[in-house]
């Protein structure tokens, strides 16, 4: 039988067929996203543009987007790439040519990962939508900013971000150790002041 589960450097054996939440640790996932890059590597800089900065960013448009909203909304958004962590960033083309299998791996992944910090398992539509706004302004930050598009280009595909949104943001390119200990930092304030 071929093997389906992966040795984190916390120690745990994460099962990817079926995962569960006692196996996800917050320092795993940092760890793997600040080495993951997005856009398949194609950006400008010295640094690859991590899906743990991604988080990051996603994590604050979500918040403007959404002022006052419930702080763990905000933890569900510095956690919506999370199963990357084991599965890379597969560009959306990618993800469609291999249809429903990555759908179910991805959402078993983003259940047990959301159960381990006190989440829903499946996040309520509106939230989800919320995020996946927040999600789609970052790509077009990030597709005019590092990735090589022009803006009318990174306009016609992602959409025209409201200026007031991403007023004063712009994409870091920094070393993954550094973007690791801010996605850790930010998880931990936000758990923090979930329990506080």
């Amino acid at each position: 039988m071929k093997r389906a589960w992966q040795r984190m450097l916390s120690g745990r054996r994460l099962d990817l067929l079926d995962p569960t939440p006692m196996d996800i640790e917050i320092e795993d996932i940092a760890h793997g996203l600040a080495f993951v890059a997005r856009w398949n590597g194609q950006t400008l800089g010295d640094y690859a543009y991590s899906v743990a900065e991604h988080s990051l960013l996603v994590e604050e448009l979500f918040a403007r987007a959404n002022p006052g909203i419930d702080l763990r909304w905000r933890l569900a958004a510095l956690l919506h790439d999370a199963p990357e962590y084991v599965l890379g960033d597969m560009i959306s083309p990618v993800k469609a040519a291999i249809g429903a299998d990555y759908g179910e791996l991805d959402a078993r992944l983003t259940a047990a990962v959301h159960l381990r910090f006190g989440l829903p398992a499946v996040l309520p539509a509106p939230i989800k939508k919320a995020i996946k706004a927040a999600d789609t302004v970052s790509a077009r930050l990030e597709a005019e900013q590092i990735a090589g598009f022009s803006e009318a280009e990174a306009d016609r595909i992602f959409g025209k971000p409201d200026p007031v949104l991403v007023r004063g943001l712009a994409i870091r390119l920094r070393p993954p150790p550094e973007v690791r200990a801010d996605f850790t930092a930010r998880h931990h304030a936000l758990l923090s002041a979930l329990s506080g």
